[in-house]
């Protein structure tokens, strides 16, 4: 625009009265108003507005300017859109745009008749929402816990089971290019854009109808859900198409309304569906925003930064509500968003938490929202649960590409040091592979090539290899099968175990003297354990060939097992160093003296040791 419209604008428009639609205004003298102020919490007003001089000062935070200043940063607006939001505002009318081209005049005027043509559409599914056709609609919507108020709020309607009605209406004010183009309408021919080119009949028949709305309010596409679940009515939820108004990667549901509480709170949430969002809305939760048909795009997180750069995601738990919400938080921490993660109970989505739980027990949840690094972390620990160090090489390989998209080194760091304490990783040599990866951005470590076995291993797998009523077998298997977080981490984990418990149970089964049931091999849980196994055994002499050597080796075991057991105390105190920390930064004090406690207890532990 113009630069004398811009000043025309300023000079007629009231600042007072403009502002005073976002904040509440007081005369604080001849020609000053104070108010609380919009970008910064406070309690006493700090916020002034000189209605002479036409610009607002805040004496807190230091933002100042004119009237298009407050706007484009109440709005998240581009200064030509702060023009046009002020002029509106003002009640002074837009100057005739002049376009470049007649092909350019064309398409800002098909633009415009689709806006309009889907404004019109809207009140068409509206209107047929009261007919007697949409009583089974109606009464979806009455069992979903939409109210009247819910219903008009988000301008849901009804499509009604004609192909050629809808299309009969709307020809009679809008052009044959605009019916095309609008995305309202299919046809069986279509060129190569994908443009129906033969006759016109209603995209969407037998269908509720959700409204998506640009940023400005102005209805812009449709989601439409059927009433039927048989094939000849087509997928459950029907979008329209990506149209000249249209790209879904580029539209987040309900911005238009959740602008102001996003504002308010400093934080937006992240819902998966469309019904989410409107019971989470309805619920009083205003700063709620949902994915539009598609999974969490680069355009959506620059769209969602303009206002800002706090969020919680909360996604349904079934797998496929897991992946987009780790492709979400992988695109928005690479933004340096803050970003925190809700998972409900039991599996439910947040539309049907609300509807059996309430509101109340809604924002309970959201209150304990954890660190999206404690939930990619708990991720990788429940896919893959196994203790050796070729699951947590997987799990550090599920989480390294996360790790690399965070900008900041101390942030990635911290993130290392909580998945070296969450898997327990406590050999230094895959930890130092993790902080290598981590430093250099890579994707993931190096292929596990066969981690030896260390030699406290060996003395374990051999004892327990031993006949029945060894001593030093004894004695493995009871403590082995008494303290199994012991093995954590270990190569030879799962095989010793497996040994463990054999022996440990052998009474119940009657087993007599001899090695175990004949051959320790036959217990290996695996290949890779059965050739482990057999390696360690025809490594070694037999050492019980001798008293002295049987000897030799349970005092081996009993060092074994000590050694174990100061590891998987020394790891239980990284631990609970942890929790104290996320204790105190929740500022949790009975947690926080009830772990002190025993840290405390277990640091005494290990010094008696």
């Amino acid at each position: 625009m113009a630069d004398n419209f811009s000043q025309t604008v300023k000079a007629q428009a009231d600042i007072v009265k403009i502002i005073g639609e976002y904040v509440r205004l007081r005369k604080a003298g001849a020609q000053n108003y104070t108010g609380l102020c919009p970008f910064h919490k406070e309690k006493s007003p700090s916020f002034s507005v000189h209605a002479t001089q036409q610009f607002f000062h805040c004496f807190g935070c230091k933002q100042s300017g004119d009237v298009f200043a407050f706007v484009m940063k109440m709005e998240s607006l581009t200064f030509p859109e702060a023009i046009r939001v002020v002029a509106q505002k003002a009640g002074i009318p837009l100057p005739k745009r002049e376009f470049s081209s007649p092909e350019e005049a064309r398409e800002a005027g098909l633009r415009r008749q689709l806006l309009d043509l889907h404004e019109a559409a809207t009140l068409y599914f509206e209107k047929h929402l009261q007919s007697p056709e949409a009583a089974r609609a109606r009464e979806y919507l009455t069992g979903r816990g939409m109210t009247e108020a819910t219903i008009k709020t988000f301008r849901i309607g009804y499509a009604p089971d004609d192909f050629n009605a809808m299309r009969n209406e709307m020809a009679k004010n809008f052009s044959e290019e605009a019916l095309r183009a609008s995305g309202l309408f299919s046809s069986k021919e279509q060129n190569e854009t994908g443009q129906p080119t033969g006759q016109l009949y209603a995209r969407f028949r037998k269908r509720i109808t959700f409204p998506i709305a640009n940023e400005q309010g102005k209805v812009i596409a449709f989601t439409a859900r059927a009433l039927d679940s048989d094939e000849k009515s087509g997928p459950k939820y029907l979008n329209s198409p990506e149209t000249a108004l249209y790209s879904k990667g580029h539209v987040l549901f309900n911005l238009d309304k959740a602008k102001a509480g996003i504002r308010q709170h400093d934080f937006a949430l992240l819902v998966e569906g469309q019904m989410d969002c409107i019971s989470v809305y309805t619920g009083g939760i205003h700063n709620v925003l949902a994915t539009s048909g598609t999974a969490f795009t680069e355009m959506q997180v620059r769209l969602l930064a303009r206002f800002t750069k706090r969020i919680v995601v909360n996604f349904d738990p079934d797998t496929a509500g897991a992946a987009a919400a780790e492709k979400s938080i992988a695109l928005l921490t690479e933004e340096d968003f803050d970003v925190k993660v809700v998972s409900l109970e039991d599996g439910l989505d947040p539309d049907r938490y609300i509807r059996e739980r309430g509101v109340a027990a809604y924002i309970e949840a959201l209150r304990t929202a954890k660190r999206y690094s404690d939930y990619l972390i708990q991720r990788a620990r429940t896919l893959y649960p196994a203790r050796t160090p070729d699951a947590q090489r997987k799990a550090m390989n599920y989480l390294l590409p996360h790790i690399r998209r965070i900008p900041h080194k101390l942030t990635r760091d911290n993130f290392v040091s909580d998945v070296r304490d969450a898997l327990k990783i406590d050999s230094a040599l895959l930890f130092e592979e993790l902080r290598t990866a981590a430093a250099q951005r890579l994707s993931s470590v190096r292929a596990n090539s066969g981690a030896p076995v260390s030699e406290i291993e060996r003395v374990l797998l051999r004892a327990l290899a031993l006949p029945h009523g060894d001593p030093a077998r004894t004695l493995a298997a009871e403590k082995l099968s008494q303290h199994p977080q012991w093995l954590e981490g270990l190569a030879a984990s799962d095989l010793l175990e497996a040994l463990a418990n054999a022996a440990a149970h052998e009474p119940d089964i009657a087993m007599s003297s001899g090695p175990v049931t004949g051959n320790p091999l036959d217990l290996a849980p695996d290949e890779h354990s059965r050739n482990l196994l057999a390696q360690v055994l025809l490594q070694s002499e037999d050492p019980g060939s001798s008293d002295s050597s049987q000897a030799d080796l349970t005092t081996a075991v009993q060092d074994a097992l000590l050694s174990l057991e100061h590891r998987a105390l020394e790891r239980r105190q990284r631990e609970l160093r942890t929790l104290i920390a996320e204790a105190d930064r929740k500022a949790d004090t009975a947690m926080v003296t009830q772990l002190t406690t025993e840290l405390q207890q277990l640091t005494r532990t290990l010094r008696g040791l």
